[in-house]
């Protein structure tokens, strides 16, 4: 049987960033990866980048894993498809004392965002329509990456620094093993680590629950849509709170959508993955609401994916038995978190000092001070 110091399952962004991290450090490591890396909610993420957050710790790892979108080739020496739009997010009134608190807050913490009132944004953007638009923020360095070249990327430095990667193994059972832990894979084959990083998304809870952690996650579709601009229309990179989606260019020639809301819930191993025609039509209305030139873009298809949500729609990170961890429940926003969220994931793991932001987080939460307070109402997905 193999021995590590740390067994990091599932080889979507966290698990690649919290192995990266791990092997910067010298630490033996091993990522067990089902299908491929990226193959679940990773290389289907529409990888928005901003640090436009409610919660305070969150935005301060969003803004230093935008810095390493950056400079990923100097982390990785390999390229994360990085992209600076900049954000655009429409608020109705009932958020504007939220807002108005907030955006000093992130420009003190490094994040240069702008507080916006309608006229400015038509100032800037006349194509708007801003019926229920009471005030808007703006943030500059915000965009989008590659999913998949990030993971990739994150993945294949941690194997350069001495990770091993298991792609195509499947964890069945996590066992104890005296005062370790071992792994068995479909095959039978027996995996030993001292400490276990469980960062599987949908497929995080049923594992928890063979230690007897039954964590409070979810499984929900999410759809994205991509269309066609049409004419010479763009629109900036924006979330509209009052009609519930976001929206990014995807290269030159295309943007994306998808909803800032809960969606259905379903099972991760069965579950429609293509986009319906009336669930396109439904988000390209709301688009065309907002900016009525839009009504030229012609529908290019999407997909679906999932979610692994936690009740407040925040991380789930913390020790859930002795030497086994959890890094999951990000609830749609993980993306953007996890380039610089690995670096706090390893110092939990490894039991280094760990930044005491990290602590709120821990799924004892749910039973103890209850959810997290982030995001704006329904659209708690801003975290």
């Amino acid at each position: 049987m193999s021995a590590f110091d740390v067994a990091v399952i599932g080889g979507g962004v966290h698990g690649a960033s919290a192995a990266f991290h791990l092997a910067r450090r010298g630490v033996r490591t091993v990522v067990i990866e089902k299908s491929a890396p990226a193959g679940g909610p990773t290389g289907r993420s529409s990888a928005i980048c901003r640090a436009y957050y409610t919660n305070a710790f969150l935005a301060s790892v969003a803004r230093d894993s935008i810095a390493m979108f950056r400079d990923f080739e100097d982390h990785t020496g390999r390229e994360s498809g990085f992209r600076e739009t900049g954000l655009l997010v429409l608020h109705p009134g009932e958020d504007e004392a939220t807002v108005r608190e907030v955006v000093p807050r992130l420009s003190e913490q490094g994040i240069p965002t702008e507080l916006l009132t309608p006229d400015q944004v038509l100032a800037e953007w006349p194509m708007f329509d801003l019926t229920g638009v009471a005030i808007a923020a703006f943030e500059h360095d915000a965009g989008y990456a590659d999913p998949v070249l990030t993971t990739s990327g994150l993945l294949e430095r941690a194997r350069e620094l001495g990770a091993e990667l298991r792609i195509g193994a499947n964890v069945s059972r996590i066992e104890p093993d005296g005062t370790a832990w071992k792994l068995i894979i479909g095959d039978g084959t027996a995996i030993g680590a001292e400490r276990v990083l469980i960062a599987a998304g949908p497929w995080t809870r049923p594992l928890a629950m063979q230690l007897g952690e039954d964590l409070p996650l979810t499984v929900e579709r999410h759809i994205v849509a991509t269309f066609a601009w049409g004419d010479d229309t763009r629109v900036p990179a924006h979330g509209d709170l009052p009609n519930g989606y976001y929206f990014r260019p995807e290269g030159d020639e295309l943007f994306l959508m998808g909803p800032l809301h809960a969606e259905p819930r379903v099972d991760p191993d069965a579950f429609d993955e293509h986009l319906g025609p009336e669930e396109s039509h439904t988000l390209g209305a709301a688009a065309i609401r907002r900016v009525p030139r839009l009504a030229h873009a012609t529908a290019r298809g999407g997909w679906a994916s999932l979610y692994d949500v936690s009740p407040d729609w925040q991380p789930v990170i913390g020790e859930i038995a002795d030497g086994v961890f959890v890094d999951a429940g990000t609830s749609g926003h993980g993306f953007k978190l996890a380039p610089a969220l690995g670096r706090h994931v390893a110092d939990l793991v490894t039991g280094a000092e760990v930044d005491p932001g990290l602590a709120q987080f821990h799924p004892r939460r749910f039973l103890e001070a209850g959810t997290l307070d982030a995001g704006y109402g329904d659209a708690r997905i801003l975290g």
